[in-house]
């Protein structure tokens, strides 16, 4: 799935990728995107990143979508994120790392770490991962298969 204009990237933080997350999302809207933010308007100290993934990792699934979510480091909320059957969710540490989770492990949800990647980079990583197609090639499709089966 190649990501046009007029579909829907769902979006959510917990409070140490929340200022990140608003960059990102200003940056990204500029460009046309269409993004639904699935958490509220300012953040909140106490807030934990399981329950944000659950909130996007919702979203993704039943309308077929991708999603971005951020934490401070990233890995707590990727973890918490492919928990969840039919999430394939990769941190993106680089804008290669983005390209790569798309083309060959056809993730649906990028990971961020808000406390650490500047705007600019983290846009960069993010129009990698929804720019980039899945390459359907054979060795990766049957790849897919296997990871599926882990879920059994």
């Amino acid at each position: 799935m190649t990501i046009n204009n007029t579909q829907q990237i769902f979006i959510g933080s917990d409070h140490a990728g929340f200022k990140l997350k608003e960059e990102i999302k200003l940056k990204l809207q500029e460009l046309k995107y269409t993004l639904i933010d699935l958490t509220p308007d300012q953040p909140i100290l106490t807030d934990d990143y399981p329950p944000v993934a659950q909130k996007v990792t919702t979203e993704v699934l039943k309308n077929n979508a991708r999603g971005i979510l951020l934490c401070g480091s990233g890995n707590g909320i990727c973890m918490a994120a492919n928990k969840v059957t039919g999430i394939r969710a990769a941190l993106g540490y680089n804008t290669q790392s983005a390209k790569w989770a798309r083309n060959d492990e056809d993730a649906n949800i990028l990971c961020l770490a808000g406390a650490v990647l500047s705007p600019e980079y983290a846009t960069a990583i993010t129009k990698n991962f929804l720019d980039t197609p899945f390459s359907e090639e054979e060795r990766h499709t049957r790849r897919i298969e296997e990871l599926n089966q882990l879920d059994k």
